[in-house]
């Protein structure tokens, strides 16, 4: 079967690395969640899952052999291996208004204005820029990086410095972009051969801007892209940000895909590696989001959470993936065509 951007080949159970040491039972919270909006051709078998109490790994094991089929992602030109990377939700100290340390504001989308395109760059400089901003702003943080760091994580955690001397956790969650393209400030590190190629992980890049401060404007400038947000209250502090499906997202189950290649609500079998090490990490995640950089068939982005263990685990993710669905026996994913045994041609597309 093809998608747009990948092949799903028909495969065997016996093909998933680890499937019998994973702790399967752990992904029945993500796969609730994502039933709640289930992928086309999910509706009888998320059914049978809201339904199901698996008592054990085992028992949760046997239940999706029996109605799921795995199916192993290739990208259209057969290539089986990808890239897994990690994200995660920030928590990082705010004020609602500009005062002492917290000069760096977080914007809300500046409702009733043209599509805002300003780079990062203009809409620090250019007056106009300035102007349409001002009065959107939702809070203001310390640190330049933190700002960023929201912005290409696309969503996070404040604990907000109120006016009246309280203090509270909201939620900032994505709500559009400046329409400019995303560059990675740690390519662009690599570029101008501050840090070594492979070596450009998040807490490489806040020990170069610590060393650095005077060229800290520059390599924000080096991603034009803005992200503006919406704040959320944070009802359950258990949860995590809702994710491009629109549900919560689970911790170490679920996953950012490239929707063209594998659609939101869909079981998915990944086999990749502990950040810097070689590890094996292997388990069953929901494809419940995505992002601007993740695109192509084997492309997976793992949330780790929040806090500073699941900053450093994200930071560092950078690893050689494989992937295989598991889909609802007898069923077709949306946008799916047949292909012809052995093609690897892209065909005409069905959506």
């Amino acid at each position: 079967m093809q998608r747009p951007r990948a092949l799903w080949v028909a495969a065997s159970w016996s093909e998933l690395p680890g499937w019998d040491d994973d702790r399967v039972a752990q992904v029945w919270p993500a796969l609730r969640a994502g039933c709640a909006r289930p992928a086309p051709g999910w509706a009888a078998t998320c059914a049978r899952a809201l339904a199901a109490t698996p008592a054990d790994d085992g028992e949760a094991r046997s239940w999706l052999r029996q109605w799921l089929q795995p199916w192993r992602i290739e990208s259209l030109d057969g290539v089986r291996d990808g890239l897994a990377t990690g994200y995660f939700e920030p928590l990082v100290e705010a004020s609602r208004r500009r005062v002492g340390r917290f000069k760096v504001p977080l914007y809300g989308w500046p409702a009733g204005t043209p599509l805002p395109t300003w780079t990062r760059a203009q809409s620090e400089t250019l007056p106009a820029a300035q102007a349409a901003l001002r009065g959107h702003e939702i809070a203001w943080v310390a640190d330049p990086l933190d700002a960023l760091l929201l912005q290409i994580q696309g969503s996070g955690r404040l604990l907000v410095n109120e006016p009246d001397g309280s203090r509270h956790l909201v939620r900032l969650a994505f709500a559009g972009h400046n329409d400019q393209p995303y560059r990675s400030v740690g390519a662009w590190l690599i570029q101008q051969g501050e840090i070594a190629p492979g070596a450009a992980s998040w807490p490489a890049i806040r020990a170069w801007a610590r060393l650095n401060p005077q060229r800290v404007q520059q390599l924000l400038w080096a991603n034009p892209r803005l992200v503006f947000f919406r704040e959320e209250p944070l009802a359950d502090p258990k949860l995590g940000p809702r994710g491009g499906q629109g549900v919560a997202l689970v911790p170490g189950r679920s996953i950012a895909v490239d929707p063209a290649s594998i659609p939101y609500g869909t079981a998915v079998w990944i086999e990749t590696t502990e950040p810097l090490s070689s590890t094996p990490l292997r388990r069953i995640v929901m494809a419940q989001d995505t992002g601007g950089a993740i695109v192509g068939a084997v492309r997976a982005d793992l949330f780790w959470g929040w806090g500073a263990e699941a900053e450093a685990q994200a930071g560092r993710m950078k690893q050689p993936l494989r992937v295989w669905a598991l889909w609802p026996r007898g069923g077709r994913p949306e946008g799916v065509v047949s292909a012809a045994p052995g093609s690897r041609a892209v065909a005409a597309s069905a959506q």
